[in-house]
């Protein structure tokens, strides 16, 4: 058996406003995951998985995140090996909220984000985002996502 196998890596960031007590999202235009989600994106050759995260969000909105904190893993096998989503959040920003080719981004509180049509899967992802038991997400080997 092999002991390497091939790898996608990618991130998605909450960025929380704690004055508003709204969190960012992005209506994606992608259509292989539409729907509400959080800026996010690949994470290149040689590139840390903070400052890729850093590099995404403003990309995507305009804003400037300041300490990403890792909070867990997204996992599932895609069209060309596993796909590995590093989850990051933070309520520290600075910046103009700008949107992108990538989507729409608007400031919305949670309690919200269930009345719109959001990507499938981020009802469980929130729980990575918020609940510290909690550190993966993951599909290797149960479709409807496994907690860890």
């Amino acid at each position: 058996m092999a002991k390497t196998e091939v790898v996608e890596l990618t991130n998605l960031v909450l960025v929380s406003d704690n004055e508003t007590n709204q969190i960012l999202v992005e209506d994606r235009r992608n259509p292989d995951w539409p729907g509400l989600t959080f800026p996010g994106g690949h994470i290149k050759p040689g590139e840390s998985f903070v400052d890729s995260a850093v590099r995404e969000v403003w990309e995507e909105t305009g804003l400037t995140v300041h300490n990403p904190i890792f909070c867990g893993l997204k996992e599932f096998m895609g069209e060309h090996g596993r796909y590995i989503v590093a989850l990051f959040r933070t309520d520290s920003f600075s910046g103009e909220l700008e949107s992108s080719s990538e989507g729409a981004v608007s400031w919305m509180r949670r309690d919200e984000l269930f009345e719109h049509q959001f990507a499938d899967g981020v009802d469980k992802l929130l729980k990575v985002f918020d609940q510290h038991n909690l550190s993966e997400l993951s599909y290797l080997n149960d479709p409807n996502g496994e907690f860890k």
